[in-house]
This record gives structure tokens, sequence and C-alpha cells, in this order.
């Protein structure tokens, strides 16, 4: 074994050695199974070894959540990198975003080798049951027990995908009603309980209230979690020009009018709550708030319901301390006081409630009618909204110039709105994203040559690759611009004297001046990507 080689295998054995001692120190194994699990390591003689025995360490759990994780085994000496689609890539300039095709198990073992630490958001929307896992997973996981189909193929995935995210990264995982607890729990075991943030339940149907046994189905969930709690902080959603009719701008950014401060209702009157009655003055140019008595140009303001005199939320204490933190609103010759609010997770002006994350644009006819005026007809069953996906990426606190993944990407719609949300803030985020190529009876050639890659030519360029221009989102829309370099997964067996050749390196950000320092490289990042899933 090269020098090289051997070194790549030490640092893995220490990582996955220290692994185990901290599941030992937090009770999770005894000690006298890390003891062993530690020799074991320290004896193995490759990187799918050491990964093996690894995995006995992080599947023996005492929770009681047990499935039957797959494990890793040598695809012979297969290598699989990516190739370049010189068919399917364009150049516009601007910043060059990513498309891979093929499987997302090599796909993320090849972002691995230079992206390793640098994505800050990940969303994915995986496949829900074992008819609905696409050709690969009915190969590698054709068991029995649906469920477990799932969660095999997720595990190694999000074991990657944290070595992906940023110290600061986080992860969201749509998913429906019927796996969201077990989901949750695998999220649990890679990422930590303690990096859970939210359960966000996803309004995404408007027409469900109508359902007479008064159980009504109007939504979906999200699993969003961080790779470190303590290094992350929830951002606020911007608002769109429509939704904002109902927010106070200020030099913080906007504001929400919290609820109205008007008088408590008939529970309350006057005589029952003398000390929440008193007259509130309000300039009538400046909108000014005093609480003593003025005149000419200042209104009275008295808490009345229906004509009655009632009693304000607030007490004259509480508004003197707060009265900063109190914003008038005139309609016509009607004054109305609001406290404002820094606007959270899930408050949007809708009013629903917080554990409730809700748009009219989320729904699924949106999302429907989005893609149809890209394509003219239906193309994708159960498509995302990117509306939805852009209020994702802004409550994760990105910044402008970083990375977003999407592993299970369909339609492209992770990379519509990464497009969408730079351009509403000027900022330069990259969206990566991996598909596979599944054919289905809407796309006879496969879903990323038939949707997800001329959607995003579309959209992005103004035309498709056949250069034509008929399709009505153009009408209300312009192109966003940028490049796409598409990709795909291929394999070249070891023994190919030409694969040094063959691998091109520019695809994964270097530009080697000699072949000796190329086949160097080769040696030391290409030997994970030799594994695949083990079936039965």
């Amino acid at each position: 074994m090269e020098r090289n080689e051997l070194q790549s295998l030490q640092e893995l054995k220490e990582e996955e050695k220290i692994k185990i001692l901290d599941r030992a120190s937090n009770g999770i194994l005894e000690k006298e199974n890390a003891d062993f699990l530690i020799k074991l390591i320290d004896n193995a003689e490759n990187k799918t070894e050491v990964l093996k025995i690894s995995a006995l360490g992080m599947t023996y759990k005492r929770t009681g959540f047990h499935f039957d994780v797959r494990l890793e085994k040598n695809e012979g000496q297969t290598i699989r990198c990516l190739k370049k689609n010189e068919n399917l890539s364009f150049d516009q300039g601007g910043i060059t975003h990513k498309l891979i095709i093929g499987d997302n198990y090599p796909a993320l073992l090849n972002l691995l080798i230079n992206y390793k630490n640098k994505i800050k958001v990940i969303y994915i929307d995986p496949p829900y049951g074992k008819d609905h896992l696409g050709a690969f997973a009915q190969t590698n996981y054709n068991n029995a027990i649906t469920r477990d189909n799932l969660l095999s193929m997720l595990y190694p995935r999000l074991i990657l995908a944290r070595q992906l995210l940023k110290d600061d990264g986080v992860i969201f995982c749509s998913i429906d009603d019927r796996n969201q607890a077990y989901v949750k729990c695998l999220f649990d075991e890679v990422f930590g309980e303690g990096n859970f943030l939210y359960m966000l339940s996803v309004v995404n149907n408007l027409n469900g209230n109508d359902n007479s046994s008064g159980m009504i189905e109007t939504q979906e969930h999200c699993l969003f979690y961080a790779k470190n709690k303590d290094y992350f902080e929830v951002g606020v959603l911007p608002l769109d020009d429509e939704d904002s009719s109902d927010w106070q701008i200020d030099d913080l950014g906007y504001w929400k009018l919290g609820g109205s401060l008007k008088a408590t209702g008939i529970n309350a009157p006057r005589e029952a709550r003398p000390n929440l009655f008193f007259p509130i003055w309000i300039n009538k140019q400046t909108l000014e708030i005093s609480l003593e008595e003025q005149n000419n140009n200042w209104h009275k303001l008295i808490p009345l319901t229906d004509g009655k005199e009632m009693s304000w939320y607030w007490s004259k204490d509480k508004f003197i301390k707060d009265k900063d933190e109190v914003i008038v609103k005139k309609v016509g010759e009607s004054y109305s006081l609001y406290k404002k609010q820094r606007p959270q997770l899930g408050d949007l002006p809708s009013k629903r409630a917080k554990t409730t994350f809700y748009s009219p644009k989320y729904a699924n006819a949106n999302s429907n009618k989005e893609l149809k005026e890209i394509f003219k007809e239906k193309k994708f069953d159960y498509p995302k909204a990117s509306f939805f996906i852009k209020d994702l990426i802004s409550i994760a606190n990105t910044n402008q110039n970083d990375i977003i993944l999407d592993f299970f990407a369909g339609s492209g719609t992770t990379g519509h709105a990464v497009l969408e949300l730079n351009k509403q803030d000027g900022g330069n985020r990259q969206f990566i994203l991996v598909t596979n190529n599944e054919i289905t009876d809407l796309n006879p050639n496969g879903i990323a040559l038939d949707v997800t890659s001329k959607r995003l030519k579309r959209i992005m360029s103004g035309e498709c690759y056949d250069e034509s221009k008929d399709f009505k989102w153009l009408e209300k829309n312009t192109p966003y611009g940028d490049s796409l370099e598409v990709s795909e997964i291929q394999s070249i067996a070891s023994s190919d004297h030409s694969v040094f050749e063959k691998i091109d390196e520019k695809l994964y950000g270097k530009d080697f001046e000699n072949i000796h320092d190329k086949i160097e490289w080769i040696c030391k990042e290409f030997e994970l990507t030799c594994r695949k899933i083990e079936g039965e």
C-alpha cells in the first residue's frame, strides 16, 4: 500500500475510534464492547473494513429504535467518479451551479472530496416507501419491510451529509405522516437529539378543511436539524411585497404588527377593570403617542367595542414603559394601536400558530402551477413549491455566498429557490443538486433529462436546449442568468490504464500541472468511491 493510502487509512481509523469512545463515554456502548471494537479497527486492513466495524458500534442502541442497516462492500475494483455532460452544461458567466445525475450515494462520496464542512444548507425530500424508492432502491433494498427500505437507504447518506455540513450548517427533510416519527429517530441518531431544532408542520393543501369527518390532512412535515446547535441561530423570513401590508419598517428591518391593542372585549368592561381604562392621545400628523392630555392636533383614543367603553390589554404603567414598541396605524379617520414584534419562525402574517409553517404559496396547487408554467404540461408528481424552500433557506440564516445542497433533487425546485432568493437579496449562493435519472411514464428519457436539467436551463437562460422559448413562465419572469455544470456518475475499472486521464480533476476544483500530482491525488481520494450498498 502506498504511503498516502496508509496515511489516509490511519486518519479514518482515528476518526472512527473517536466516535466509538464518544458513544462509550455517553453510556451507549459498554466499555468492554468499545475496547473490542477499537482493537478490531486497529487491525483492519482497509477503509471498508474500518467502516464495517465502526457501523457495529453505531447501530446497537438502547432506545428501542432498530432497523436493518445495510453495510458497505467493495464493488470489485471499480472507481465511481464525475464525468461532465457537455451537452447539458452551459456557461453564461456569474455563479456556476452544479447538477449531478446518478445515484446520490457515490455522488455524496465524490462531493466529500472538496465540499467537506463547506455546505451551509441541505434540503431533501426523500422517497417515502418501497414502491417509490426508484430503481436503485428496488434493486438493493427489496425486502419485505417497507420502512426498513427507507431507513436503510437514508442512514449512510445522512452520515455523509453530516460530514458535508459546516459547523453552523443545517439540514431540512420533508417527510409524510406515516414515516415522520421513524425518520426523526434516525436523524436523532445521526445528528444527535440535542441538535433537533423544529418539526415544522407545513400546510400544503388549502382545500382540506371541508372534510366532513373533521379529520383533515392539510399538511406534511419538515424536520429541521443543526449540525451543531450551539453555532446556529434561526433567521427571519423575508417578506414579499404582497405580504408586507401589515408590517412596519424601521431601521432594523421589518416588524410585525403583533396584535391590535384594542379593548379586551365583552368580558372586561370599563367597570370590571378600571385600572386598564385610560385615554391615549395620538398626534394626527406624526402618529406620536402620549399618555398626557393634549389639545389641538391630537386625537383622543379610548378603548371601544361596539361603541361600549371597555379596557385596554395593557395597563397605563406598561404603556409608559413599552410605548416605543407600539405602532399607530390610521385607516381613514380611525386609529389602531399595535405592538411591534420581530418576525420569528412560523410567525407569518396569516396569524397561524408558530408550530405551523404556512403560506398559501406553499400549496400543492401552486407548486403544480409553477411547474406547468415552465413545461406547459404535467411532468412531475408532487413537486415542492420554490417559495417553501426559499423560506427554509432564509430561516437557515444563510449569508449571500453559502452553498445549498439537495441530493434528492427531483424536479429541481431547490435550485429554483436559490436563484429566486439570490435575485431577491442580491446574493451569490450556489446550489448543488443530485438526482437520478429514473424513467417514468411522464418522463420516458428519465427525470434528470426530461425535467431537472430542462427546468434549470429554461429559468436560467430563458430558453430550452432546443432554443425554444414558448413557455408561459417567461411572460411574468426574467431569466435568472448564471451557469450550470452538469456531470454524471461514471464507473471506471481501476485496472483501466487510462483511469488517470478519464478522471477530470477540474470537476473537483483541481488543476494539476503534472501527472504525478494527479496520480497521487486520485490514489488518495477515490478509494472510498469503490463502495456500494450491500444487498441481500
